[in-house]
């Protein structure tokens, strides 16, 4: 199992490494650091030495230099040479410290890549395992593939798996998302996947949260984080089959987030990550 890290020699490379990092732990995954630059007549021969020196000892990593004409395009190649089961990358460097604000880079990865794409925020420098997986689990046709990779990743790393399903009370009619309504189309949702993710995980390891306000940033400050979580979200309906477009709901959650992000493509089939 391979993870393609978008590696550039700044914070954003930083962060992008200590993410894979993490999520690679105990996996038995290797690294492979992609720099990709726009010609090769200028490379540094350092920044080898310093990337490969970013990851623990305990995880397995290669270097490689790609001449691209795009940072996207490169490590979107590089991932389909090494049949990698995602991309990492760090986010804009100018967004507020643990959160995110998209740049070129990962805009572009989320609207062609045709593997999941993990986002790092900003400042990311965790070295501990992860230890809770947060599945964002929505009612549109999708969810079955972000629940996969959710469950997979969790069953595997042997930590909790949560669903979150995210209600923004102004929009939507709060009785058709009452968790309390054994007929509201929210309570029968969140049972059909419960029992899909049960059947993958122990009783004990799977919980449901209904994370509501008066719009999305507030649903996701309110239901708490911890801060080795790592969470899961699918792309739109919109996008073309197995490759990610991030829909407006991704993306206000993806803004309001203080923990690690993967988008999942439509209809994506994966062992997992």
């Amino acid at each position: 199992m391979k993870y393609v890290v978008g590696y550039r020699p700044d914070e954003r490379g930083a962060d992008a490494v200590a993410l894979a990092t993490v999520i690679a732990r105990t996996q038995g995954a290797q690294l492979h650091l992609v720099h990709v630059v726009h010609d090769d007549k200028n490379v540094d021969a350092d920044v080898e030495k310093q990337a490969l020196a970013m990851v623990s000892s305990d995880v397995e990593a290669t270097f490689s230099t790609r001449v691209a004409d795009s940072f996207v395009h490169g490590l979107i190649d590089a991932a389909k040479e090494d049949d990698a089961v995602i991309i990492v990358v760090g986010a804009a460097s100018n967004g507020l410290f643990k959160r995110f604000t998209l740049g070129s880079v990962a805009n572009g990865l989320l609207h062609a890549s045709p593997v999941p794409v993990a986002l790092a925020p900003r400042g990311y420098n965790r070295k501990a395992p992860l230890t809770r997986l947060t599945v964002m689990t929505g009612m549109r046709a999708g969810w079955q593939a972000v629940l996969d990779v959710g469950t997979t990743a969790a069953s595997r790393r042997h930590v909790p798996l949560r669903l979150v399903s995210v209600v923004e009370i102004d929009q939507l009619n709060q009785t058709d998302f009452d968790l309390d309504n054994a007929l509201s189309p929210a309570k029968q949702h969140v049972n059909t996947v419960l029992s899909a993710a049960a059947a993958k995980l122990p009783d004990n390891k799977v919980t449901v949260t209904l994370a509501h306000g008066r719009n999305i940033e507030e649903a996701i400050d309110g239901i708490g984080w911890k801060s080795g979580e790592l969470v899961v979200v699918g792309s739109s309906r919109l996008a073309e089959n197995r490759k990610i477009f991030l829909g407006s709901t991704a993306n206000k959650i993806l803004r309001s987030l203080p923990v690690p992000m993967v988008v999942v493509p439509r209809d994506f089939v994966s062992p997992g990550i």
